[in-house]
């Protein structure tokens, strides 16, 4: 495996990045679900806790990738049956999975705030907060919070049921180019 892309696909570091963001996504939106549940009363709840350390993994892993996407431009994208309308969807799915990918784990950095927590930087130290916690403000942050982590959250399993298609109903290699050994 080319750890860089080539014409034809992503390299091994593109798609660890990819997926790692995908398993990331995946666990802070479970445990946004059920991280109050998972024991502890109060912001500093393990799984909140937790909920916190994925969110700001999120924003690590994009910020690697982004510089790894400035030294190793993508693939062009795969000729597919549907025709330009659908890349420019892709085009556009992309740029708001990214957009999401920012302020989703950002709007949860508010929201702590808001709150008038301090927020933990994985377990090595803390950043308090620079506001003083209001209620009415911490609720609309957290409403905010919520709806882009599940926007980012059912966008990217509609990028992923696209790539399904694209699989086993269109024939085409877009899903293949993203997984270890297509060359």
């Amino acid at each position: 495996m080319h750890m860089r892309n080539s014409s034809r696909g992503y390299g091994a570091v593109a798609q660890i990045l990819h997926w790692l963001t995908v398993v990331l996504v995946a666990s802070a939106w479970i445990l946004g679900q059920i991280g109050e549940d998972l024991g502890g009363d109060g912001p500093r709840a393990p799984g909140i806790l937790a909920h916190i350390f994925v969110g700001l993994a999120v924003l690590a892993v994009l910020a690697i990738r982004l510089l790894w996407r400035l030294q190793d431009p993508k693939p062009k994208p795969e000729p597919t049956a549907l025709g330009p309308w659908a890349d420019r969807l892709a085009s556009l799915t992309h740029y708001l999975l990214l957009v999401l990918l920012v302020l989703a784990p950002l709007s949860g950095v508010a929201f702590r705030f808001a709150s008038g927590e301090v927020l933990p930087i994985f377990g090595l130290f803390e950043i308090a907060s620079p506001m003083s916690g209001g209620r009415a403000t911490a609720r609309s942050v957290k409403e905010a919070h919520e709806a882009m982590a599940n926007a980012l959250f059912f966008l990217a399993l509609a990028h992923g049921a696209a790539a399904l298609v694209h699989h086993w109903l269109l024939g085409d290699r877009t899903l293949k180019r993203m997984l270890p050994g297509d060359r």
